[in-house]
């Protein structure tokens, strides 16, 4: 399959993008928990930038080095964002600590990422500073730890002249079933995507229509980096941001914020959906019209036909359109988005034998509800192959590959890793198993997540999607694996799941084994009812299948520790003294 060809990109980079948008009357809109909104214009960000870029200098960043990112949504982000850009350094946005009870485990992940990207800058706030001691005291960036704030201070601005050649970005792969990988993409590469996506995404012609774009996404994924931030600079819009700890607290405040901006676009994972369906009540919907949301995406995770009908048949009665509704697919490694299904059509589906596609790799006809992620964005390419390479006609599941031209120039610092995923002749090896049927694709699973039972491949989610609907768990927290029980010769099937009540554990493993019997014909052989938060996650909030697998193996799949004021107070004080050994040292 072939997308449309790629316009002529406007900009050679994202830093004249933002000299331009900066010319414009858009702005960027913070909103809080409360609701309170504070708003940046677009040349506001772009001045406050050229300072960061020139403290940047003064504190000996050099050009082409790394600036690790840990932020909030905040114009905090902003300037370190396009500071480290118009400094000529390259941007690496990583998530900051918000799993309290997790620290360990963050310490040694954010520990291993600056040190694979060689970052010689910590940026953060004050607040968050206050957990990130261990980190850096592990990675010793050159240049330390500092705030955004004391790297601003001053008049002077700066600008260094970068081409599309340059790094625009370093981000991590979601790590689902691997450790994160450092994906670097050019300049060049990040103006192709937001082109793909203007071209996926065009604004009417009518002049009233507003270019607003509204996003509660991680601003260190790339769905809400690239998708939202760098889409908004380029159309150019206004841009409304919500904290995404306040969405997870409060959903309504997403569907609120569509209605007060007349949000155009806003995009969203497939849980976000469901979330709203379990969580926002219809008194917060008081006043609210959603009918100017014309694209609702979903993407970066498995999409779900129940959840996107019932969000459709719950959400019109205060002017949601069901044809606003796009499953999307896309990764880190293509920047961002491969395929797009048609602008107004809304959600397609079809129906295939769960057996048939796990035994004979081929779809027929049958009860499983797979879900079109459309056709390649402009520029794209894709194709279904064989385990030898060879492309694979219609309707029969293979190895997803892509190309075009926003994919990474490399995993960055790891030749070995880029080898693998890239071909000589530009196609990346996306690690994603699917078919294609009349001209668009279908997704049916990760192949390193593959289940195999009695030789038939069976993607896990076949055996999760089941268990939405299952009273006692926690919606979107249950994985499906394939392991050799004790004393076993053969892979059999373990669900793992994290309870979402008070009921006997007995009765919920039960009704887990009930309903993926009765989807699958399957019936797992282990069934483990987990605490709420035991089971790993990326940073994103995918669960990682491999790493729970792990885990339960060795016997360490517990729940995170509470922290409660005096065990903040200890992270806090092990923190601090964790920096001023990095400091000493530096």
């Amino acid at each position: 399959m072939r997308g449309p060809t790629l316009p002529k990109v406007r900009f050679p980079t994202v830093n004249a993008m933002l000299a331009a948008a900066g010319q414009t009357p858009f702005k960027l809109t913070f909103v809080d928990a409360a609701e309170r909104e504070e708003s940046l214009p677009w040349g506001d960000v772009y001045r406050r930038a050229r300072r960061t870029a020139a403290g940047l200098s003064r504190l000996g960043v050099r050009e082409g080095e790394r600036v690790a990112l840990l932020l909030p949504t905040s114009p905090g982000f902003m300037d370190a964002f396009f500071g480290t850009l118009l400094a000529g350094a390259v941007p690496v946005p990583l998530y900051p600590p918000v799993r309290l009870g997790r620290l360990e485990e963050y310490h040694r992940a954010t520990a291993r990422m600056l040190q694979v990207t060689g970052a010689s800058l910590v940026l953060t706030d004050s607040r968050v500073r206050l957990l990130l001691g261990p980190s850096v005291e592990r990675s010793r960036p050159r240049l330390g730890c500092h705030t955004v704030e004391e790297v601003s201070r001053g008049d002077d601005e700066r600008e260094v002249a970068v081409g599309p050649a340059a790094l625009g970005l370093i981000q991590f792969s979601s790590g689902s079933t691997v450790d994160p990988k450092p994906v670097a993409l050019t300049q060049g590469a990040l103006l192709s995507q937001v082109m793909a996506l203007e071209v996926a995404m065009p604004l009417p012609p009518e002049t009233d229509t507003p270019r607003v774009g509204v996003s509660w996404l991680p601003l260190y994924h790339d769905m809400g980096l690239i998708g939202c931030l760098l889409s908004a600079l380029h159309y150019p819009g206004h841009l409304v941001l919500i904290p995404p700890e306040v969405f997870l607290a409060r959903p309504a405040l997403w569907l609120r914020a569509l209605s007060r901006h007349r949000g155009f676009i806003s995009p969203a994972p497939n849980f976000a959906y469901g979330l709203c369906l379990k969580r926002v009540k219809d008194a917060e919907m008081e006043g609210v019209d959603l009918s100017s949301w014309k694209h609702a995406l979903n993407g970066a995770e498995p999409v779900s036909a129940e959840t996107l009908r019932r969000f459709a048949e719950r959400f019109e009665r205060w002017g949601f359109s069901p044809r606003a509704l796009r499953p999307v697919y896309g990764l880190s490694e293509a920047s961002l988005a491969v395929t797009f299904p048609p602008d107004g059509r809304g959600p397609r589906s079809m129906g295939v034998d769960p057996t048939v596609l796990a035994c004979e790799g081929r779809v027929a006809e049958g009860s499983r509800q797979l879900v079109s992620v459309g056709s390649p964005v402009a520029g794209f390419e894709v194709e279904v192959r064989d385990a030898q390479g060879a492309v694979l006609p219609d309707n029969r599941v293979g190895a997803v590959f892509t190309r075009g031209p926003s994919l990474m120039e490399s995993y960055f610092g790891d030749a070995l890793a880029t080898r693998r995923a890239l071909t000589l002749d530009g196609w990346l090896d996306t690690g994603d198993q699917g078919f294609i049927a009349d001209g668009e694709l279908y997704l049916t699973g990760r192949a390193k997540d593959v289940v195999i039972i009695r030789g038939a491949n069976h993607a896990p989610q076949s055996f999760e999607e089941p268990l939405q609907a299952v009273e006692g768990v926690r919606t979107g927290c249950a994985v499906a694996l394939g392991f050799t029980p004790e004393g076993g010769q053969d892979e059999a099937l373990l669900i793992l799941a994290e309870r979402g009540g008070e009921e006997e554990a007995a009765d919920v493993e039960e009704r887990i084994r009930a309903a993926v019997v009765e989807a699958t014909g399957v019936r797992p052989h282990t069934v483990k009812l987990l605490e709420p938060g035991t089971l790993p996650r990326t940073s994103s909030g995918k669960l990682r299948r491999g790493e729970a697998l792990r885990r339960y193996l060795a016997e360490e799949l517990t729940p995170p520790k509470k922290v409660g004021m005096v065990g903040m107070a200890v992270e806090m004080a092990r923190s601090a003294l964790a920096m001023a050994r990095a400091e000493h040292e530096t």
